[in-house]
């Protein structure tokens, strides 16, 4: 089984993807690191040198090579569920599990520096944070919501949470997902 991450920035899906990975020894894979080991660069130069347009086709090279694995625990990007046909094309290699979390939440999850390797979010005061997130929760979370799996993250903790995918996993894991 492939397991699909999704979410918006700062919900979690690297760090309860490498948990998850952990616990049931399948494969972690980072669509943003898979982008910055192709490109040889950070994901937030990539988009100010590069622009968008470009690093979503990155991001969707990176996406396709994830179907080279049976099973794995993917953490996407943010914004790549909702890139072009994205969200279809992880329904149709994977399950999808959309991290669902408050902006509230989120800021208070970002440390220093996961603040700052964001573009969108730097030199910005909390509130201006909070509405950036809003805004863009607003418009991404109609795909989001398309995922397979959606986990209210404000009602559980991390441990809890990778607890529920790991259960998932085993459960369903026997259940080969074809390309």
């Amino acid at each position: 089984m492939r397991l699909y991450l999704t979410g918006y920035m700062g919900t979690g899906k690297s760090t309860l993807g490498r948990k998850i990975a952990k616990r049931t020894e399948l494969p972690f894979l980072d669509t943003d690191k898979m982008v910055e080991e192709a490109e040889g660069a950070e994901v937030a130069d990539i988009i100010t040198y590069a622009g968008e347009e470009y690093f979503r086709q990155a991001e969707r090279r990176a996406l396709e090579q994830t179907a080279e694995y049976e099973s794995a625990i993917i953490s996407t990007g943010g914004g790549l569920p909702v890139w072009g046909d994205n969200q279809a094309w992880i329904a149709e290699h994977g399950v999808s599990v959309y991290l669902k979390r408050t902006p509230e939440q989120i800021l208070s999850r970002l440390s220093p520096h996961g603040r700052y390797k964001r573009p969108k979010l730097r030199g910005l005061s909390d509130e201006e944070v909070l509405q950036v997130m809003r805004e863009g929760i607003a418009e991404r979370e109609p795909i989001y919501l398309k995922a397979d799996v959606v986990i209210d993250c404000d009602k559980v903790n991390d441990h809890e949470i990778a607890d529920k995918l790991v259960e998932f996993i085993t459960e369903n894991g026997k259940r080969k997902t074809e390309n």
